[in-house]
């Protein structure tokens, strides 16, 4: 079977993929799909093993823009050490800025590994090219199943389905409100959604590319995007429409393949979510669970009390349409 958490940016799959690593048979693959080019990472054409390696070991340009000004993002694993292969000024493989970070404490040599196994597959889908990869990425770890999980991935969750037929879904999602306001402390989403709205009229996205890392005596418009602090409603917005595209695409699964948990019962019911979750997932051996029950501390207090109330009141009215959708309104 094929595994996959979904849900949006800021929802709780982290802490969830994390429990989930607490299994000792299932590898936890942190966002894998996220940073491949959305023009390619779901082709349906064949590809050679050379091709395959190239989709999947690209840099993203804005995790240099963020890493370079030394700003940071949790999900990035990579240690950046004086001896490590790469640097925050550097283009990273996008491979290993979160997953194989969380694999390995010589993250360079997997990636040469993975390298050697990825350029010798024969032609064939893409499909094929990932199930293979995990299943190799599973085996090294000594592993025997895998799940995969990156962050906005409802909004692709038909393209997944195509490329894995009969995938299993697991939906985690959050209060609109909460979500919004922790993706706006998140330098990536802050970059990215800023970009999105054209929220500094003056800096579009190629003009934030030609700008990966600072310039040198020259005004930085990349940095004044990371400090800026746009409006909550923006990230509420972002949020329900990545919730309403995904909603629009559970046509094409089965009931069996799709199931929702929340956050906030993650955190409040643990075990009794997590022994849904297995269930849903047949995962053998129910010990892992209170060991993953016991990463759980509290709820993270509300910020939406913390804002204004007329921005209180545009974030919520933004939010509304993610929140029907789930029930959460």
């Amino acid at each position: 079977m094929d595994r996959f958490v979904v849900g949006t940016g800021r929802c709780g799959s982290t802490l969830l993929s994390r429990m989930l690593a607490e299994h000792p048979d299932l590898l936890s693959i942190f966002e894998f799909f996220n940073g491949l080019d959305g023009a390619r990472r779901f082709s349906r054409s064949a590809v050679s093993g050379a091709e395959f390696w190239e989709i999947i070991s690209q840099p993203h340009p804005f995790i240099t823009m963020i890493t370079s000004r030394g700003y940071p993002v949790e999900e990035i694993t990579y240690p950046f050490r004086a001896n490590d292969r790469f640097q925050r000024t550097d283009d990273i493989p996008w491979l290993l800025v979160t997953t194989l970070g969380r694999l390995d404490n010589d993250p360079d040599t997997l990636l040469d590994r993975t390298e050697a196994f990825a350029r010798k597959q024969p032609g064939q889908t893409l499909g094929e090219h990932y199930r293979k990869l995990f299943a190799w990425l599973a085996e090294v770890c000594g592993k025997t199943i895998w799940n995969e999980r990156s962050g906005s991935s409802i909004d692709y969750i038909a393209d997944l389905a195509q490329t894995f037929p009969g995938a299993r879904f697991l939906h985690i999602h959050r209060s609109g409100e909460e979500a919004a306001l922790s993706m706006r402390e998140h330098h990536a989403f802050r970059l990215a959604i800023s970009l999105v709205h054209g929220l500094h009229p003056d800096v579009d996205i190629a003009t934030a590319i030609a700008h990966r890392t600072p310039p040198k005596n020259a005004e930085d418009p990349v940095r004044k995007i990371l400090e800026s602090s746009p409006d909550a409603a923006y990230f509420g917005r972002f949020w329900s429409d990545q919730l309403t595209r995904g909603f629009r695409q559970l046509q094409f699964l089965d009931a069996n393949q799709y199931m929702e948990i929340r956050f906030e019962d993650l955190i409040t019911e643990p075990t009794i979510t997590l022994k849904k979750l297995s269930a849903f997932f047949e995962l053998p051996d129910r010990e892992w669970i209170a060991k993953s029950a016991a990463l759980v501390r509290q709820l993270p207090p509300p910020r939406l009390p913390t804002l204004p109330e007329e921005e209180q009141t545009r974030l919520i009215e933004a939010c509304h349409a993610g929140n029907q959708l789930l029930g959460r309104a």
